[in-house]
């Protein structure tokens, strides 16, 4: 901690501010623990999360979480985007506990990440872990870098799916879940 502290110490003096300044003094500090928490998914993982939470059941509709808050950070500038998650699954025998879809979400969110890539993760890991017979995972986010910088542009906002196994095959069970989904 003490590396990025003083790189964010550094950070300041570049931009031509003062470290020292009654008010930035303990920022660097601040700062590297700000980003430490914004990282926390590399140092979770889907067993962990998981933890036995995976149950026997004859339960055969569509299981939809959504809206599930999301805050990550975009690999390219280190810029945030927020947006919100939904996760469908079409249940093979067994069904994961609720909090374990949004902590799997919150797993891969916390990484420097494209929203392309978070969306993928997020539906392998549900079909992974569950053996569902179908996945679907829409994000929609809006992103600080394309907002605060760039093209500044307020009011865009990314959606991006990924849809496996009966929910990419059969166009009913894919209507289904986007019925669901809003």
């Amino acid at each position: 901690m003490n590396a990025v502290t003083n790189a964010y110490r550094e950070l300041i003096d570049f931009i031509g501010e003062d470290p020292d300044r009654e008010g930035l003094r303990d920022t660097p500090r601040r700062a590297a623990n700000a980003i430490e928490f914004l990282t926390k998914g590399y140092r979770d993982d889907v067993e962990s999360i998981v933890n036995n939470a995976l149950y026997q059941s004859n339960i055969d509709e569509i299981i939809i979480v959504k809206d599930i808050e999301l805050y990550s950070l975009c690999e390219h500038h280190i810029l945030p985007f927020i947006g919100k998650c939904h996760v469908g699954y079409l249940p093979n025998g067994k069904v994961l506990g609720l909090s374990k879809i949004a902590r799997i979400v919150e797993m891969f969110a916390r990484r420097l990440q494209i929203q392309e890539r978070l969306t993928q993760d997020v539906a392998q890991t549900i079909l992974n872990v569950t053996d569902a017979t179908g996945v679907g995972v829409l994000v929609e986010a809006q992103h600080l870098c394309m907002q605060m910088r760039g093209v500044e542009k307020q009011h865009s906002l990314m959606k991006t799916s990924v849809l496996l196994g009966t929910f990419r095959s059969d166009a009913a069970t894919r209507a289904e879940f986007l019925q669901l989904i809003g």
